[in-house]
């Protein structure tokens, strides 16, 4: 039995003022393209307690993150994240973000943006630099 991944949908910001956030029809799609990914890309059932993928979609920005136990406490679980698109309303682009040692993220020089979503967790998929999945 295939489980769904373990999601995490953070509720957007309550502060009217900003209009930079992702429409609740964008959320759905976009909820249903990482459903899609997360089921090529996850590891397989037996794994999953030692490594899984999760994702949180807040205002305008979507990350994507692992999900394994705390090396020095496996009892303790980490969000480990790797990859992030953020929504630029005004220019309708994803702008593409991957998260380097120093905890940081950078812009994913290759492709900084995309039109769609689509095109991030292809590029996030195919990982051509080592950037996301090393």
């Amino acid at each position: 039995m295939v489980t769904s991944p373990k999601i995490r949908v953070l509720d957007k910001t309550n502060n009217d003022n900003i209009d930079m956030t992702i429409s609740e029809f964008e959320v759905k799609r976009c909820e249903r393209e990482i459903e899609k990914f997360f089921a090529i890309k996850r590891p397989p059932a037996q794994l999953r307690s030692q490594l899984d993928f999760g994702y949180r979609i807040v205002d305008q920005s979507v990350e994507l993150f692992e999900i394994r136990p705390n090396w020095r406490n496996p009892e303790k679980i980490m969000e480990l994240p790797f990859a992030k698109a953020t929504y630029v309303k005004k220019d309708g682009i994803w702008k593409i973000f991957w998260q380097r040692q120093d905890l940081k993220w950078h812009s994913y020089k290759p492709a900084p943006r995309v039109r769609y979503f689509e095109e991030f967790l292809s590029i996030v998929s195919e990982d051509a630099e080592g950037c996301f999945f090393g």
